[in-house]
């Protein structure tokens, strides 16, 4: 064991401050990247955990909400024409004006209350548990078991109940939100809809999400009949060759479309997240802030823990040890805080993901991003061992004799 990690080991309360300043200078990066990300792949669960190999977009788009993503109705026999294409569906969707229907119980309550504040001549309050009003969005499945659009983790009881004319699927996160619980009646633009299935692994912060039917849409007197249609959905015979097909049906298209494999077409939604300017910004103030107040803090903790220490540093120097060495077992010093704030900031943004779980906030960590983080962290530290090596100056041998 090094006489730096050893110095970390036993003398760990003197850089616990800078452990714990590192640690909270990555989360405060991790968290809003991840909450910001998450809140992306909230939009395009539906499409992540589908059995489509390849999706097809517009030649202009940048990702699934980036450019002109549509494109015409008639490149659907086109796609279809490649040997190694099985399945092929639009990914219909729409959105509208939800309301919750309440019971008779519930609407006696509210007119009691409702009656009681009159007589006391104040207005009812806004309690929970009466008629709420919300605007969703709505995306589309074949209601058909192992159907390109049907996500994987749909059992098949579920994909057999939203079969059902007019029923539809709630993720649990929305349920208190819209008001309503399985089983319950709804009007969904002014037709009354049954929300059938609740799912779990779907949650969207912004705007709530209800899943239906083609068939359901198309009652509903919403589905897309026109002669553009939205992104195609593509299954081929081995998803292993997803890249290979993807290049083929561009070289088809000859720019009318663009094929992408469903894992590219998750890193360009990412990164249009991430390279959206408000977010940029933001993103950039926080990497900002979490490098002053890590360089501070550590720079200052290691600081004094090295003039705690002083004498011990003094003692090395008259045992022979150069200058050159101790300031080498700073630096690793200072890469060792860096490693155990790294540790930190892991488990803290661990924590903190729990709880956003918890109440219904999705939170997301693409590898790169963790990567570029624990190096960041670790750079901190090494800068502030470096702005800490002037102390050294005063570990002089001849302090020993006084």
């Amino acid at each position: 064991m090094s006489l730096a990690l050893a110095t970390l080991l036993y003398e760990w309360r003197r850089y616990m401050a800078a452990v714990v300043a590192l640690a909270f200078s990555g989360l405060l990066v991790l968290a809003q990247v991840g909450m910001f990300v998450g809140i992306g792949k909230g939009f395009t669960a539906q499409i992540d955990r589908a059995r489509a190999d390849i999706m097809v977009l517009g030649p202009g788009a940048k990702a699934l909400f980036g450019g002109p993503s549509g494109l015409p109705r008639r490149m659907i026999p086109l796609v279809y024409s490649h040997p190694e294409v099985t399945q092929v569906a639009p990914l219909d969707g729409s959105g509208g004006r939800f309301q919750n229907i309440l019971s008779p119980e519930e609407q006696a309550k509210i007119d009691a209350r409702t009656k009681a504040a009159a007589k006391g001549g104040k207005q009812a309050g806004g309690e929970g548990g009466g008629r709420k009003t919300e605007f969703v969005n709505v995306t589309v499945i074949d209601a058909i078991p192992g159907y390109v659009t049907v996500p994987t983790d749909y059992t098949q009881s579920m994909v057999e109940a939203l079969r059902q004319p007019y029923a539809v699927a709630v993720d649990q996160t929305a349920l208190k939100r819209l008001g309503v619980k399985k089983g319950d009646k709804a009007i969904y633009n002014g037709k009354t809809i049954t929300i059938a299935v609740v799912t779990t692994g779907y949650p969207n912060i912004i705007q709530p999400t209800l899943v239906m039917s083609r068939d359901t849409l198309r009652m509903l007197g919403e589905a897309d009949t026109g002669p553009r249609v939205a992104p195609l959905m593509v299954q081929i015979r081995d998803p292993a060759r997803a890249e290979i097909v993807a290049a083929q049906l561009n070289k088809k298209g000859d720019g009318k479309f663009r094929a992408w494999t469903r894992q590219e077409l998750a890193d360009a939604n990412s990164s249009a997240m991430l390279d959206d300017q408000i977010i940029g910004i933001m993103l950039g103030f926080s990497a900002f802030l979490g490098l002053l107040i890590g360089v501070a803090i550590t720079w200052q903790t290691l600081r004094g823990a090295i003039m705690a220490n002083i004498k011990e540093f003094a003692s090395l120097r008259a045992l022979g040890v150069s200058m050159g060495d101790l300031r080498n077992i700073v630096m690793e010093l200072s890469f060792w805080v860096g490693i155990v704030g790294v540790g930190a900031a892991g488990l803290l943004t661990w924590l903190v993901t729990l709880l956003a779980s918890a109440g219904g906030v999705p939170m997301y960590f693409p590898p790169s991003l963790i990567i570029t983080v624990a190096v960041f962290l670790v750079l901190i530290a090494m800068l502030s061992g470096f702005l800490s090596l002037g102390i050294l100056k005063n570990s002089q041998p001849a302090d020993l004799l006084r």
